[in-house]
């Protein structure tokens, strides 16, 4: 059996659509009840603030666990609104880490998957050098920052112990039920909005949901020891042009993709307070995932895979 963290988040959705379908044992952990759970029983459980909950809560939760893949925790938030941003971080992705981690040991766990983000290493890397899993890691922003602190919170806590702890560096997730600004790019597109990338040689990996569950499901059930960090990806890393491109055929709509230099695009989002966004949006991310792909096999969804099935997804979220 294995228990899920954040399992009504998007990536936890669909790893628990993952376990309802091929009938894997597992317990969902949510923060609030719907409707929809009363008929799951005993498959899920209700905690609201895992780094407050008690002890006796976490232990009853994990105590028949294999593994639990840990998905729960405060994404990155580019418009922050939280009087202390470093603290509220802290608080969900390194005390509740902490939390559960140690029931983990205590109830005699056997595997902890931790969801981290390829961002420890840094914002950007060089066109063609990859960040690998063994790079250092330089985060450089609050969310980052605790995330780096929860993998090495894991690290402690399962050393001397049975617990074997595992780490999954993340790019940019997308998929169907895919929020934040992959789903406002897909917004964009979808009107045929202009994008001002087609100057723009950049590289950015990025990594369907679907391959995700794939990654996760192998490292649970791998019958070898396995531990540290990986990184994955859909191994294909694209220009930001290219990726409205292709996204635009996946919804079968024109693409407006424009010829601006890149420093006019980067002034012109500064102006409009979107620096960072478009930073991001500009700059290269490549992930090396050649290691997991020997671990556990290549991914099963090409890029243009996932492209099409979020934007089966977007087409019918419309049409209701």
């Amino acid at each position: 059996m294995i228990v899920i963290t954040g399992a009504d988040g998007f990536i936890g959705t669909a790893l628990v659509a993952h376990c309802i379908a091929t009938g894997r044992s597992h317990v969902a952990v949510v923060r609030r009840a719907a409707p929809h759970h009363e008929s799951t029983r005993p498959y899920w459980a209700q905690i609201d603030d895992l780094a407050a909950a008690s002890d006796a809560a976490l232990d009853a939760i994990v105590s028949d666990a294999a593994a639990i893949v840990h998905l729960a925790g405060r994404a990155h938030i580019l418009d922050e609104t939280a009087p202390d941003p470093a603290a509220s971080y802290r608080a969900a992705n390194v005390v509740a880490l902490q939390r559960i981690a140690a029931a983990a040991v205590r109830g005699g766990v056997r595997r902890f998957v931790l969801a981290s983000t390829i961002k420890v290493h840094g914002e950007s890397t060089v066109p063609g050098r990859p960040f690998r899993a063994g790079d250092a890691l330089n985060p450089q922003d609050a969310y980052a920052k605790s995330k780096a602190e929860a993998e090495k919170s894991l690290d402690a806590i399962a050393a001397g112990t049975s617990l074997e702890p595992v780490v999954l560096r993340l790019p940019l997730v997308y998929g169907p039920r895919v929020g934040g600004n992959f789903l406002k790019l897909l917004d964009a597109v979808a009107r045929s909005a202009p994008m001002p990338f087609g100057r723009i040689d950049n590289r950015r990996d990025l990594l369907y949901v679907g391959n995700l569950v794939q990654a996760i499901v192998a490292l649970v059930d791998s019958p070898d020891r396995v531990t540290g960090a990986w990184l994955a990806a859909d191994g294909e890393a694209v220009s930001t042009a290219e990726l409205v491109r292709r996204t635009a055929a996946a919804l079968d709509v024109p693409a407006r993709v424009l010829d601006v230099p890149k420093p006019l695009v980067v002034l012109a989002a500064k102006a409009m307070g979107r620096g960072a966004l478009v930073t991001r949006t500009v700059e290269s991310l490549e992930v090396d995932a050649s290691p997991l792909a020997e671990r556990i096999g290549p991914p099963f969804f090409t890029l243009d895979r996932g492209l099409a099935a979020t934007a089966a997804w977007w087409r019918l979220r419309h049409a209701i």
